[in-house]
């Protein structure tokens, strides 16, 4: 069996937003729509230091917006990666609701942005921004699933060749993260895992996700 997931290096990201501006190239969706970098601190003053935090879809094992989702738009694959079927999704925004990591966004035409995260962006479409596909329906990072997909068919190895590894992996300049099978323990994200001390947003929620950070 095959899982895919990444592991994110907390101390190596340095909020240079690189994630953020490929994922909105690649996925034609707006800035800090499927990952944003929170700015943050850790610990107390005068020792309190300041942290990047990557986010996204965190694929969990156990999806909270799949259980409540009414049409079954969303799914979650066999190899881990949480997806949505746009064809089925009404935009009830109930998966929103659901999502505890903030990850899922409806785009609504002609509303004002009220915060990252919190399920309307407004746009002007006359841009071209963002795709059409995702007006009115639940959109969410995918890990690049159309790069995987392709790059398997052609015998690539997803984590590994660039061209099958999700964008924002590639494009990190400071290699904080990282892709690959969690199911393969010789895998670098596995590697990471063993040899890390790591952590997983909201674990007490027991949703397994597929996002591991380093935190020291």
């Amino acid at each position: 069996m095959t899982r895919w997931g990444m592991v994110v290096d907390l101390l190596r990201c340095i909020g240079c937003q690189a994630c953020t501006v490929v994922c909105k190239q690649t996925n034609d969706v707006l800035p800090n729509l499927w990952r944003r970098v929170v700015d943050c601190g850790i610990g107390e003053a005068p020792q309190r230091q300041r942290t990047f935090l990557p986010m996204s879809c965190m694929h969990c094992g156990d999806p909270p917006c799949l259980e409540v989702c009414p049409t079954g738009a969303t799914y979650r694959r066999d190899d881990g990666i949480v997806d949505v079927d746009y064809a089925l999704c009404v935009g009830c925004g109930y998966c929103i609701v659901a999502c505890p990591y903030q990850a899922r966004t409806i785009i609504h035409r002609n509303e004002h942005e009220y915060g990252f995260g919190m399920g309307h962006i407004s746009e002007d479409l006359g841009n071209g921004l963002p795709s059409p596909d995702y007006i009115g329906v639940c959109s969410k990072c995918n890990f690049c699933l159309p790069r995987i997909d392709a790059g398997l068919e052609q015998g690539l190895r997803p984590g590994l060749d660039p061209e099958a590894t999700p964008a924002c992996v590639v494009a990190c300049s400071a290699e904080a993260l990282h892709f690959g099978d969690l199911d393969d323990p010789d895998s670098v994200v596995s590697r990471l895992i063993r040899e890390n001390r790591t952590a997983r947003l909201q674990e007490e929620l027991d949703t397994d996700a597929a996002v591991y950070y380093i935190v020291d």
